[in-house]
């Protein structure tokens, strides 16, 4: 079955009431496990003044200092996921977040697309022994062979890649679906998707291509002030995203008998069966006019068609009358 991440990230803005709102509405939509980002900003941009792009890193410090919980808070909200059943899970940014994380006993350590080539905090997290569900956003083949054959020195670890496009919000046509088969057949691992477009066909899609795991960003309300507000989903939306993987999922699931017995109404009605278009009196030889090919299903099928021409009517029948094998010989 597949694990849907709702990715909750910072989208709380620093206040406990709201992750718990969001570990609320993940629980709600069907999600498997609700996920925060436990950043400490201090230890994840150099220090100073300067800008790239439009970001100005001094006003992106700021904003990420705002949405900084407490510790006991963390402890809080996976005692919360609990209550309402969900699984609790954080991104995590260094060494300081992973001991916190790991103090809560949670179901897999995710690592974002960011740190895809931070081969020492990797092989921190490895070490762990946890499962491991690492994103591989801007990064190339090449970039995750790289990494892969970091962390496999001393043995396989237990890896989840995340195919993503780092694009906030993707186009569905942006999002490289086929990349999923590349990292299946290359990595031999469970796959699946960070996704960052704005309806559920994308995921859908990657389920058919083989991903197990989807990641989403959701929150209560896209109009807040924030990093991932804007390209996240609300309530009703991730609900559905939710139940159109699910959806899908059994749409995929292999049955016994292709023929449901919701078809088999549908085939008594639709199918076609063998009659008589006239009375045949015993003795007489059956010829083509005398075969009605019609609706609905009856005992002989229309493709029988040739097991009664030809052959002589045992007893008389009578006009539309169903054929069958014992009326002639």
């Amino acid at each position: 079955m597949a694990h849907i991440i709702a990715e909750a990230g910072t989208n709380h803005n620093g206040s406990k009431e709201k992750a718990i709102e969001l570990i609320q509405l993940a629980a709600r939509a069907g999600a498997d496990s609700v996920k925060f980002q436990i950043i400490n900003p201090w230890g994840l941009y150099l220090p100073g003044q300067y800008s790239y792009g439009h970001y100005d890193i001094k006003k992106v410090i700021a904003i990420r200092e705002s949405t900084v919980l407490p510790d006991e808070t963390y402890h809080e909200l996976d005692k919360e996921s609990s209550k309402v059943g969900i699984a609790f899970s954080a991104s995590v940014f260094d060494e300081q977040g992973l001991d916190l994380l790991l103090s809560m006993s949670p179901p897999y350590i995710k690592i974002a697309s960011c740190d895809l080539n931070n081969i020492r905090f990797l092989k921190q997290v490895i070490a762990r022994g946890k499962k491991v569900v690492l994103s591989t956003g801007m990064s190339s083949l090449q970039d995750i062979e790289k990494t892969m054959n970091e962390l496999s020195r001393n043995g396989k670890p237990d890896i989840v890649l995340l195919h993503c496009v780092s694009v906030y919000p993707a186009k569905t046509e942006q999002a490289n679906l086929s990349f999923i088969t590349t990292l299946r057949k290359t990595f031999g691992t469970e796959v699946g998707f960070s996704d960052h477009t704005g309806e559920s066909i994308a995921a859908c899609m990657a389920l058919a291509l083989g991903a197990t795991w989807f990641e989403k960003h959701f929150t209560t309300d896209r109009t807040q002030e924030g990093f991932d507000h804007a390209y996240a989903m609300e309530e009703e939306g991730f609900t559905r995203y939710v139940a159109d993987i699910r959806a899908a999922e059994v749409a995929m699931r292999p049955v016994s008998d292709k023929i449901s017995d919701a078809e088999r109404y549908t085939r008594k009605r639709a199918r076609r069966s063998l009659y008589a278009s006239r009375r045949i009196a015993a003795g007489q030889t059956v010829t083509d006019e005398d075969v009605l090919c019609v609706r609905p299903e009856g005992i002989m099928n229309a493709d029988d068609i040739g097991l009664i021409i030809g052959k002589t009517a045992a007893n008389d029948i009578e006009q539309f009358e169903p054929f069958a094998l014992e009326k002639v010989k």
